[in-house]
Formats: C-alpha cells, structure tokens, sequence
C-alpha cells in the first residue's frame, strides 16, 4: 500500500492549539502566562514549518517498517494525534528550548522516538488507547478502588506477586500501585527512589518479563497498574552519571555540576533543606570529578538538568518504555523539583508545569491511555495548580489526609471543613487520590490562613499534632514515632502505620475491648471517608486488617536511620490467610471486637465498604459538597453524580453526637432515608444520632 503525501499547511486550529471542544478552558494550554513574545499565529507558523520539514523523515520512519502495510493503522492514529497535539507540544518545547541551536534536531530526535514507541506498542494496549480517547473520564468509575505495595515486603518478588492477583480481586482493588521496582544502587537507595536503570527490574525482584506478565494478569482481571517514574533525578550510578564521572561532557550535561562552591552557595541562599538531618545543604561533593553535584534529596541521587533538550527527550523515552510496558497510571514523583533558576527556590516553577504538560502531549501522541498523578507535597496552593487535564489528570490529596488525622486527634471538624470548603474542588476531567497513610511520612499540610481562620495558631496547632501522634499528650491514642525531628526549629513529621495512629497497638497493649473498639471505630471511619469523598481511594496494603508499627527495621543498618520503615512490615502471609478464614467464617456485623479477632473484623469491614463504594453510582466522579451540620464534632457533604445523591455524615468524636433533622432535609429533600452502611431506614423528621465514630452513606428512601 502507498502513502499519500501527508500535509500539515492546514492544522484544525481548535485542536492544535489543545481546546477541549467539550469545555470552555483549553486543558493543554500553561497553567501561567506564555514565555513567548509573539502571538499565537507566529507559533502556530513556526510550528507548521518545523513539521513539514519533520514530516518526511516521519514518513520514511514508517516505510522502512518490514510490516509497514499491516501497520497502515497505527500510522493513521499517529499522524491524526500528531496533528491534534503538535502546535501546544511545539510551543512547550520552544519555550524551553527555542534559543538554543540544536532545537530543532531534538524536536525532530523526539518526533521520530514518539512514533517509535507507538509502533511497539502491544495491540492490547493500543486498543486500550482508542476506549481511552473515546471515554477520557475513564478513571472517574467508582469501582476504582486502589492498593498500593513495595513488591519485596508483601510477596517477595514479581512471581510470586502474580500468585496473589487473587487477593487484590477478592478484596476489591482494580488499581495496584507497586513502589519503585526498577534497578536501584546497592546500599541504601532512598526506598527505591534512586533508580540505576529505568529499563531493568531490580533483579531480587524479576524481570522486566515478570513485570510485563503481571501486568497482563492484572488487566485479565480488570486492575489497573500503576507505576513511579523518578524523573527529577537519578541514582548516581546510572548510565549516565558513571559516563559523566568519565568526563564525558555530553553526559556531564544531563546534571548540574559546579567546579567549586560559588554558584552553589549562591543559590544555596533561596533554598529549603529537604532532609536536614540527614545532611545540609543541597550540594554535594565528588571526589572523583572534584565537582559539587546538585542532589536535593540524597547524596546519591543526582538531579537532571532539564535546561537540556536531551534530558527532556532521554527521559520522555524511558517514560514511554515504561508506559508499554502496560503501565495504566504513572506516578511523576517530586514534580515540584525539576527547573532550576537562580535567586528562587526551585521549586513550583513555571517551567516546571511546562515540562509535565511537554511529556503529557508526548503521552497523547504516542500512548494515550496513559495518565500522570502527581506527587507534590507542598503547599495546598500549588498542589492544585499540577492538577489539569493537560498536566496531571489525578493527584494524591495530601491535604485531606492530614487533616483527617487532625480532625481525630481534636476530636472536631473546624478545619477540615474549612479547608474543604474552598480547597478540594478540581478542573473538569481530573480528580483526586485520597489515602490515609503511604509508604510515606505524614506531614502537616494544612494552610496557615486555614488555621486563622478559625482562630488558630498552626505553628502551635502543629506542635499539638505531633506531641499527639507521636504519645506524648496526655491521653492520646496514638503510638506514631518521629520523623526528621528537627530539634532546632521543632519541625517534625510522623511514621507510623493506619493502626497504630488510630490507637489499635495502644490497646491492644492494654487488652481493653473497648479501646479496641474505638480503635477500630477510627479506622472504619476513616475508611469511609476516604471511599466516600470523591475521588480515588488508595490503601497502603496492609492497612486492609489494621497492620501495625514493625520497630525491627531498626536491626537493618540500611533502614535504621529512616522511621518511615516503622510502617513498612513484610507482609506475614500465613497471618492474613488465617485472618481472612476467620472472616469469611463470619458476618461482619456478627464479630465482636476483642483482640482475638479485630484483624479479621476489620479487614471484613473494610471489604464490604469497598463493595458498596463499587454499588453506589453518587460516588463517582469529583462533586463534593460541604454542608453544615451545627456540631463541630460533625462532618457533613453530599455527592451527587448524574442525578444520584448520596448525603455522608461522619462523627469523628468518642461520644455520641446528633444532628437537627432540617440540616440532612434540606440538603437531602427529603424526610426519609436509608442508610446503605447498616441498610436500615433513616426519619430526618427528627434529629439523628451518631454514636461514637459513626458514619452514615444516606440515600432518599
């Protein structure tokens, strides 16, 4: 079959310039104001230039396939999402990268690597593509139910992860996030977050052919697979790097090296120090080149420098090897660290957005049922601001997740509600993750203006937390241990499992059933709302049945010094198999709390909250609404999807709380209600009582 001359002279100026037709704002355009001089008609002229000259050496490409009849199709697709998503991706990489003389080699070096990887895209996934294009909310169902694991702690390796498959599905989960498992330096490597080699499986793990089966096992059963992708720095025993050790200037290039320490002590002066108690400053120092690298986080992991196009074009390509690989959802981790300028912070610049929605367009051109979800601990303000169709389509709510601990430990909603209030609500087309513990720390997040709003001091508001997680408060639950305890500004961070936070190890300790009820009352509570909100719930996997601290992470040298691993056990399979037959032998409703027996309740509670959230169509999509409940100790909101309302009400207090009847009529229209969680009728003709901990998933009767 003969091509035809393909022309790009006439690009539809309503999708080259990335306008959604279905809505009002352009999702592929900057989240802040264009770099570029000219109008958008001397881009969209330059762009349509450059790409008819690109255009034959495309066309080349796809001839010299020894297939190239049967894959007539695949360059159809390629072509049309080319022309759809050039002019914004063109306009990206020019404001990037358009001083420099070798731009147009690396535009056209990135076309020919994205038309490559679309072409060795398996047919699975390229028929995943086109459902995905057609139904781009795809991941707005409520029956996405999320997990997330290290491979090595819950099942040893990628082989023996696939025998588990079963249990994800019994349990619930149709969306599996497995921690960094690609090759990492030996020794300590940051929890897997300084990869050595982003096309190769830590070998105690698999292979790359482990990997790429199990992501088949877990599309058969319809889970979805969610993979890191460590892009602002490498480990620094990458290829790259150790070229770099050898002197090679190109690859001295893909990093930031300084000869002695006057430009980094000049940018020293704007920035923050992520770890410092682990070490100061941002800078260290390589005795083999004698030159300071930039490594922000550890000394072994060596940021990229994006100021260099063949950074952005290495890393878009091991982003789509890894995406063919069957990768669903890619989690783009310390999103807020990728552009550097001098006199800032180097953090949360605008170049920085600019580079995730270059790789996004890459994505839409090349594998489009890809998403990204972002990672950015940082000020609510600028969580917000990566979260867009054309940047990250989801993203953890790091914000929510504190502050539900904030609500449990005071016992009232006040800030939680004000913060929700005016802070959860996102663009069309994206939505939230939602956890209540990560293999991460817990950090207090909460807006300062928040806080005073409701006339407290954060400063000493996050000084109570920490006393109260960590034990130290008189009459706290909690049995959380520090993180980076900074002991001379106080600032502190919290390790510690779901459980052990919400007071199951305190009382079990104690062998008081009625702590352990509460305990488990906490984390019910806090399961519910996590599945009920809007957005996609994730469970640190273990949490399911109510895991605790595992303090032998202090006997391994390589772990020691990182708390965090307090709320990284292995998982005891013959424990959870024995759970788990203890619960199907019994009713939910029907096991009483004791120590015996807590575990299996709650991980049959928990299950049973993951089939409902899957039955309640009001819970999907993002539309939330905070009402008010006139009882501090309450939290109330609606969700509403295509004509289906759920109301939720939460009591996050240890005594019972009631609500007036009109506060649940007026935003229920309605005197009569079912309760799904109980399934038993609810008259708002009065008020409604909730006991402690309790929480209710209304619907019109």
């Amino acid at each position: 079959m003969q091509s035809k001359p393909t022309s790009y002279s006439s690009i539809p100026k309503s999708k080259a310039a990335g306008l959604d037709e279905d809505s009002k704002q352009p999702p592929y355009s900057s989240l802040v104001e264009s770099e570029l001089s000219d109008d958008l008609a001397e881009v969209e002229y330059r762009s349509r230039l450059t790409l008819n000259r690109i255009a034959p050496r495309l066309d080349e490409f796809w001839k010299a396939q020894s297939d190239y009849p049967q894959r007539w199709q695949r360059r159809i697709e390629f072509f049309q999402r080319l022309d759809r998503y050039w002019l914004p991706l063109f306009e990206r990489l020019e404001s990037l990268y358009g001083h420099r003389g070798d731009f147009h080699y690396h535009v056209e070096q990135l076309l020919l690597s994205l038309a490559s990887f679309q072409l060795m895209r398996n047919d699975d996934l390229c028929e995943v593509d086109r459902q995905r294009e057609v139904e781009p909310n795809w991941f707005q169902s409520n029956r996405i139910v999320g997990g997330a694991l290290y491979v090595d702690l819950f099942s040893e390796n990628l082989p023996k992860l696939r025998e588990h498959v079963g249990y994800f599905k019994s349990l619930g989960i149709t969306y599996l996030h497995l921690m960094p498992l690609f090759a990492v330096r030996p020794g300590n490597s940051d929890g897997g977050y300084a990869i050595s080699n982003y096309r190769s499986v830590d070998p105690r793990l698999g292979t790359i052919d482990d990997l790429r089966q199990l992501a088949n096992d877990l599309h058969q059963e319809g889970i979805l697979l969610v993979l890191d992708f460590v892009f602002n720095h490498t480990s620094d025993d990458h290829e790259w790097a150790i070229k770099a050790q050898s002197g090679n200037r190109e690859y001295q290039d893909f990093y930031f090296l300084f000869p002695d320490r006057s430009q980094p002590d000049r940018y020293e002066q704007t920035l923050r120090e992520i770890f410092p108690t682990v070490r100061r400053g941002n800078f260290s120092w390589h005795d083999g080149m004698k030159k300071w690298v930039w490594t922000t986080f550890n000394s072994f992991q060596w940021d990229l420098n994006y100021s260099n196009p063949s950074v952005f074009r290495s890393m878009m390509e091991e982003m789509l090897f890894i995406s063919n690989l069957g990768v669903d959802v890619m989690r783009l981790d310390a999103v807020a660290f990728i552009w550097k300028q001098l006199g800032t912070s180097c953090e949360n610049l605008p170049q920085a957005h600019t580079i995730i929605q270059a790789f996004n367009l890459g994505v839409r051109i090349a594998s489009p049922g890809l998403i990204f979800k972002s990672e950015a601990i940082v000020h609510p303000d600028e969580v917000v601001k990566y979260i867009s169709r054309g940047e990250c389509q989801i993203s953890y709510n790091p914000t929510l997740m504190a502050l539900i601990w904030e609500s449990l430990a005071t016992r009232k909603t006040d800030l939680l509600r004000q913060t929700l209030s005016h802070r959860f609500r996102l663009p069309r087309a994206t939505t939230w993750v939602n956890y209540l513990r990560c293999h991460d720390d817990i950090g207090w997040t909460f807006d300062d203006g928040d806080a005073s709003a409701i006339g407290m001091n954060a400063s000493d508001h996050r000084s109570f937390l920490n006393q109260f997680y960590t034990g130290q408060f008189p009459d706290s639950f909690a049995r959380g241990i520090p993180f980076q305890h900074n002991l001379q500004t106080g600032d502190m961070r919290i390790s510690g499992t779901l459980a052990s936070l919400a007071g199951l190890e305190q009382a079990l300790e104690a062998n008081d059933d009625w702590k352990i009820e509460l305990a488990a009352r906490r984390i019910y509570l806090m399961q519910a709302i996590s599945l009920s909100i809007g957005g996609i719930p994730l469970i640190y996997l273990g949490e399911e049945w109510g895991m605790l601290n595992d303090y032998d992470f202090i006997s391994d040298p390589a772990k020691a010094d990182d708390s965090r691993w307090v709320h990284r056990p292995k998982m005891n399979w013959a424990f959870v198999e024995s759970i788990r037959n203890q619960s199907s032998e019994n009713h939910a409703s029907e096991v009483p709390n004791s120590a015996k027996n807590v575990h299996s309740e709650i991980y049959c509670k928990v299950k049973s909250l993951i089939e409902l959230r899957k039955s309640t169509s009001a819970l999907a999509g993002q539309e939330m609404d905070i009402f008010e409940t006139g009882n501090p100790h309450l939290l109330g909101f609606v969700r509403r999807n295509e004509g289906d309302r759920l109301i939720v009400l939460a009591n996050f207090s240890d005594s019972t709380q009631s609500i007036g009847s009109n506060f649940v009529r007026t935003v229920g229209f309605s005197r009569f209600f079912k309760d799904l969680i109980e399934d038993k009728e609810v008259n708002a003709s009065d008020k409604i009582e909730l006991s402690p901990y309790q929480f209710l998933w209304l619907e019109r009767a």
